[in-house]
């Protein structure tokens, strides 16, 4: 996707929201806007790492029954017509996810550990990209029939090495995965996350990561927040495909500085998702689920047009997105554009068929007859006027008339 990216990633603070906006169903015209008298409910924020000694996360108490604007900001119903993200399975590279969810099913498998999630952060954004809908329920994820192959990124309090997101990149490819979630950055592990995504390339599967870290790490010993790194992985490797996220009004807070090199925006403000246990919600910001709403979109994009490879879907998203800086992902526009270069046929359109070339021959012998016809009808227009001033003379030649008084 690049060869060369800023030397700095701008990175914010996650900021914890409690308030579910419900807004109206975004266009193509214009971003959505968020409704200041629509209803809203309190949820209780994802953490993204569980302290030392502190308990997992509980499942939450409060179910979401209002949609959510990012369901509607995302144009679903119009996407869920034409694709709903079956025969694809996505790669969640994150804290795990917990296979009794109920509003993922039986579509989670889990590779050794990563079927419990302490934290709670990928079942989250597992829900963001494949959690069915629920009648009375408003959330539901971008491609509620896609599978989701749970892989463990971080330890088990959260924590992210580059080594443990390389091995999950790997793990979510050899799994199955057509579309690789990495929910997690870090400042490190250039070579070995290169590896892995090259890896992942190589077998025709699609990461999607976020642009750069949910929120920075405070220094233990002064307290103060770590500056962003000016590179993180495995979003800087190129071929991924990088997400920021944007707010109920199509925008970022005002003193967030602008990114550098995200491919996409997506919903990742004020976003509702479930938790690792029960059927309550939870409520989270940040880039790492913008990044899920884009792994979401892939799953679709995928599903719609199984031909298409891995860099042909990151394609297909980017220049198909709202005109914006970066782009906002446009699940719809993306299943049903035809881009220059492109030769997609629609799923289930019969094969189309070039005829042979036209035998000239009878073109030719068309233009003879043409041209001799023609020529005859010149020959008989001539005829019908110097017939008859030949008579007139006498069959003189011009320029010698006979003298007065004689005759011919």
């Amino acid at each position: 996707m690049r060869r060369a990216r800023s030397s700095r990633r701008p990175v914010r603070h996650a900021v914890a929201v409690t308030l579910l906006a419900v807004v109206p169903l975004a266009t193509r015209a214009a971003p959505a806007a968020a409704d200041p008298a629509a209803d809203s409910v309190e949820l209780p924020s994802i953490p993204s790492v569980v302290a030392p000694g502190e308990p997992c996360t509980p499942a939450s108490k409060v179910t979401a029954r209002q949609e959510p604007w990012t369901r509607q900001a995302l144009g679903l119903k119009r996407a869920w017509t034409l694709a709903d993200g079956g025969g694809v399975t996505v790669g969640v590279v994150d804290t795990g996810v917990t296979t009794a969810v109920p509003a993922l099913g039986d579509r989670v498998t889990a590779v050794g550990a990563a079927g419990e999630d302490c934290a709670g952060h990928g079942s989250f954004a597992a829900g963001l990209i494949a959690a069915a809908p629920v009648e009375g329920v408003g959330m539901a994820g971008v491609a509620p029939a896609a599978r989701v192959l749970a892989v463990r990124g971080t330890d088990e309090r959260g924590a992210p090495t580059a080594r443990l997101l390389a091995d999950g990149i790997r793990a979510a490819v050899d799994g199955g995965a057509k579309v690789v979630y990495v929910g997690r950055v870090v400042p490190d592990g250039k070579e070995v996350l290169t590896a892995a995504v090259e890896y992942a390339r190589q077998r025709d599967a699609l990461v999607v990561a976020p642009y750069a870290p949910d929120a920075l790490p405070r220094d233990r010993a002064t307290g103060r927040t770590v500056r962003p790194a000016p590179w993180y992985w495995p979003s800087a490797v190129p071929g991924v495909l990088t997400v920021m996220d944007h707010g109920p009004d199509g925008t970022r807070p005002k003193n967030a500085p602008p990114p550098a090199g995200a491919d996409l925006a997506a919903p990742g403000d004020a976003v509702v998702s479930v938790g690792p246990a029960g059927v309550g919600h939870f409520i989270g910001s940040g880039s790492s689920f913008a990044a899920a709403n884009v792994a979401g979109a892939a799953a679709l994009v995928r599903s719609r047009h199984p031909r298409m490879t891995a860099a042909q879907v990151a394609r297909q998203l980017v220049a198909a997105a709202y005109p914006a800086v970066p782009p906002r992902v446009d699940p719809y526009a993306a299943l049903t554009a035809v881009l220059p270069g492109e030769r997609a046929a629609p799923p289930g359109a019969p094969p189309v068929t070039i005829p042979p070339e036209a035998s000239s021959e009878p073109r030719r012998r068309a233009l003879w007859i043409a041209g001799a016809g023609g020529a005859l009808a010149l020959l008989v227009a001539g005829a019908a006027v110097v017939i008859p001033r030949g008579r007139a003379r006498g069959w003189r030649p011009a320029g010698h008339e006979p003298e007065r008084g004689t005759t011919g």
